[in-house]
């Protein structure tokens, strides 16, 4: 039969965990195996009655855990236990690695395979294989229903499990009983815990070794199951796991593994740790703590994940009439709208009652703090504040330029946190009347900008408003950013007379500067203005409005030195505008779609 099989109900209330089903493996009966009515499944709990182990498994089961729909991000993991092909540690080697890995937003299953024994398979090197090739199989099979992408379902295995994991990562094509030839059992990326690979003596685990291949097995078949000697260049990625310190399974068979993975050029990820024994799980003491945290980055890097973190652009639309918006991003380059373009906050503050440009940063109290250009003509700014960018607090006119006779404008103010001070910075581009005459074109209603600043910590008391940034032109949309010990001034060169348009950069020890002479544009030959930035994967990248084009472009760069357009690999919602990138936690998402 091709359908599914559900059977027993295992509840573990104990631990938390909701109900799960065992699906049986093989519904058509098991391959190779021999009737053996006195061969029973016995079952071992701990003080709490808490499942702790199972052995002499006969009949083969898979019970999945599936991570929520909120966090799914479309990999699966088979989990095989380790207990030297004796029995299985279900508990702390399956059920609670399967919850850990649901927390990621990867789904679990847990596989309950058979010992290898002559008592009920009549070969009995073969007996795991087949249950891990056919756990892949119907995984993949049903991927679709499990809400799982077929081309990211991996293995995991410790100890002897993890002999079974390497096993079908080396020999997923083997052809150990019927199947359907048109499901792969090969796994697209394995993870080996403090695992059993080699079956020659003074490396390999006794127990396993004996139980698997019996008392005498000869060189043939010892070779053929220490899999390090059967990797291949289609053998998949694979992350490894052990503790220096490991008398049970020595940690020569992690380093030969992942010796000869390198010398077939397969991507492979090798953490020893200092202490921790055998058989340590999750880890609760010494060094080998740290590889569940290893291994989240490992699939942070192979995309196997999604990032805890998004990435969030905050924007406006038309002339800023309707208020904030928000669109999101997974990777920095593809972005989407929130709420199908709808308006999170409506401007109410200022002579045109505009919210055009909005900053948004996180402050040390843990709110997100905003300002905005609220007019065309005015001399302040907008503010508000909120816990999670939906509910905002009472807006705020904040008068920066009341002071400064002359002032036209008061234009894309932004705002970052000094955590060193507990001070914010709020700076904004406007043009003072008679301020800097030699730069002033006819051009463009003769606005003449320099950068304008002042601090606050409690957005009550404000620092008088002193001058930031005099560059030598018209400068405006400045963002600034801190990296290392130095911080980043993105700003515009608006030089109409010779035309300039264009992205450059200023550099300061300290935030309220001095900053440096402003170097080469760093943007191409097209007006740009509004930069804001951010780092992904260790580079820099450098958003701004193409506000001729009526698009928006990027450039980025690694050192800050040598740049590189990306515009075409970069994608934002239709009519987006000047805006500001940040990273919030995932969490956060869900409230804003």
């Amino acid at each position: 039969m091709n359908f599914i099989c559900f059977l027993l109900v295992v509840c573990f209330t104990t631990l938390g965990f909701s109900q799960q089903k065992e699906i049986a493996l093989w519904t058509d009966g098991v391959p190779g195996s021999i009737q053996n009515d006195t061969y029973k499944e016995s079952v071992t709990y701990d003080a709490l009655e808490v499942v702790r182990g199972v052995s002499k498994v006969s009949q083969p089961t898979l019970t999945p855990f599936l991570a929520d729909d909120s966090i799914a991000n479309g990999t699966a993991v088979i989990i095989c236990p380790g207990g030297g092909y004796t029995h299985l540690a279900i508990n702390k080697e399956g059920y609670k690695v399967a919850k850990w890995l649901n927390t990621l937003g990867i789904s679990a299953f847990v596989l309950k395979y058979r010992m290898p024994t002559d008592e009920t398979m009549t070969d009995k090197t073969v007996g795991p294989l087949q249950d891990a090739q056919e756990a892949m199989r119907m995984v993949r099979k049903n991927a679709k229903r499990y809400n799982v992408d077929a081309s990211k379902i991996g293995i995991l295995g410790f100890s002897a499990g993890g002999h079974l994991a390497s096993t079908l990562s080396t020999h997923f094509n083997d052809k150990v009983y019927e199947h359907d030839t048109s499901i792969s059992a090969r796994p697209d990326f394995s993870v080996l815990v403090y695992p059993v690979i080699s079956m020659k003596d003074g490396v390999t685990h006794a127990g396993s070794k004996r139980n698997l291949l019996g008392e005498n097995p000869s060189e043939e078949r010892i070779n053929q199951y220490s899999n390090a000697l059967q990797i291949h260049n289609t053998t998949p990625l694979t992350f490894l796991v052990h503790a220096t310190d490991d008398t049970v399974v020595p940690v020569e068979n992690s380093l030969e593994y992942y010796n000869t993975l390198k010398q077939y050029d397969v991507p492979a990820e090798l953490h020893i740790y200092e202490n921790g024994g055998h058989g340590f799980g999750l880890g609760v003491s010494g060094t080998n703590t740290n590889w569940s945290n290893d291994l989240k980055q490992w699939f942070l890097a192979h995309d196997l994940v999604k990032k805890d973190e998004v990435y969030l652009f905050s924007y406006f639309v038309g002339h800023g009439e309707d208020g904030l918006h928000f669109a999101y991003s997974e990777d920095g380059y593809t972005w989407e709208s929130l709420r199908n373009r709808a308006s999170y906050l409506t401007p109410e503050v200022g002579k045109n009652k505009l919210m055009r440009d909005p900053c948004i940063t996180k402050g040390g109290d843990g709110k997100y703090h905003m300002v905005w250009t609220v007019s065309w003509t005015d001399k302040g700014i907008g503010y508000a504040s909120s816990d999670d960018l939906v509910n905002w607090s009472t807006q705020q006119f904040i008068p920066v330029m009341g002071k400064m006779e002359g002032t036209r404008n008061t234009w894309a103010p932004e705002i970052i946190y000094d955590d060193a001070r507990g001070v914010y910075m709020i700076y904004w581009a406007s043009t003072i009347e008679g301020k800097f005459p030699e730069t002033k074109s006819k051009k463009e209603n003769g606005y003449n900008h320099r950068m304008y600043y002042t601090t606050t910590k409690d957005f009550k008391s404000f620092t008088d408003t002193k001058l930031l940034y005099e560059p030598g032109f018209n400068v405006i949309d400045s963002s600034i950013y801190k990296w290392e010990d130095k911080f980043i001034m993105f700003l515009k060169d608006e030089t109409v007379e010779p035309e300039q348009k264009n992205i450059k950069m200023a550099f300061s020890d300290n935030l309220e500067g001095p900053y440096s002479q402003a170097s080469n544009p760093i943007s191409g030959d097209y007006w740009a203005e509004g930069p804001t930035a951010i780092r992904i994967d260790g580079k820099w990248i450098v958003y701004f409005d193409k506000y001729k084009n009526h698009a928006y472009g990027a450039v980025a760069s690694s050192d800050l030195k040598n740049w590189e357009d990306i515009s075409d690999q970069v994608s934002f919602p239709e009519g987006l505008r000047h805006g500001t990138v940040i990273k919030i936690p995932r969490s956060m998402l869900q409230n804003l779609k």
